[in-house]
């Protein structure tokens, strides 16, 4: 007699994670457009995967080409289920460390969508947010943050001995090479202030005077230069965080590119 094996086996091919993942964002869809009506907005899904399996999730959403995954997947399953969709409707993927709060979780594989429609905008939800790397060597280009992040440490490498000998883990880690070096290992930080709804950034001890410095220029043009730690900076759209020399930072709450 076979014993039944409780435990499923992870999909390891590109055409079973793309299959998974077109099934869930059918039903996502289906969901939308039978619950708040005819304005679906946009489709965002949120990659969470090892390293040794983003080669497949990289290839089951055609990475490596723009757009194909939208025009030839996603707006195929809309025509023949006829879901309607906005005519400028959002697509985009987003390979993150973290899920947000609101976006569903697929059971088989490491990835969330999160379906947009008028009443229900990512681009309305201010606790979700990203930082992109304008200039300087990061491990990613952009970064997904969300209110549940907690702290969310800026600096150079991922792990970091910090005084009293306990190891400081960057979530925006930026390399160790001569481009970096004005990076402090404890440079910033990004928290979440619940009582006005938006993210602060502060200067951590690597990140002020005497040691490397740190500014945050708005899309205004002002220069505000970070120089004690107690104090944080309200991020808004647009807002470019300098590290050191030559690092840029920008805050924004569109993952478009």
């Amino acid at each position: 007699m076979t014993m039944f094996n409780l435990f499923k086996e992870r999909p390891h091919d590109v055409k079973t994670i793309r299959n998974i993942l077109l099934q869930f964002i059918k039903e996502k869809l289906q969901r939308a457009q039978g619950g708040e009506g005819a304005n679906i907005m946009g489709v965002y899904l949120f990659i969470n995967c090892s390293d040794g399996e983003k080669h497949l999730y990289e290839a089951a959403v055609f990475a490596n080409v723009p757009g194909k995954f939208k025009t030839e997947e996603v707006q195929k399953i809309a025509d023949d289920y006829a879901i309607t969709l906005s005519p400028s409707f959002k697509f985009e993927i987003s390979f993150t460390d973290n899920f947000p709060a609101d976006a569903d979780h697929l059971k088989d594989i490491d990835a969330a969508v999160f379906i947009s429609t008028k009443k229900s905008g990512l681009g309305n939800k201010k606790n979700l947010a990203f930082i992109k790397v304008l200039n300087g060597q990061a491990e990613k280009k952009a970064y997904l943050i969300d209110s549940a992040s907690g702290r969310i440490n800026i600096g150079r490498e991922t792990m970091v001995q910090a005084a009293g000998n306990y190891m400081r883990k960057n979530a925006i880690a930026f390399i160790s090479g001569d481009s970096n070096r004005s990076i402090s290992r404890q440079h910033a930080h990004i928290e979440w202030e619940a009582d006005s709804g938006s993210f602060l950034i502060f200067a951590d001890e690597g990140g002020i005077p005497p040691n490397n410095k740190m500014k945050v220029r708005t899309p205004e043009g002002a220069m505000i230069k970070m120089q004690a730690i107690e104090v944080g900076h309200r991020l808004q759209e647009g807002d470019q965080i300098i590290l050191g020399d030559s690092a840029v930072l920008e805050f924004t709450y569109s993952g478009d590119d």
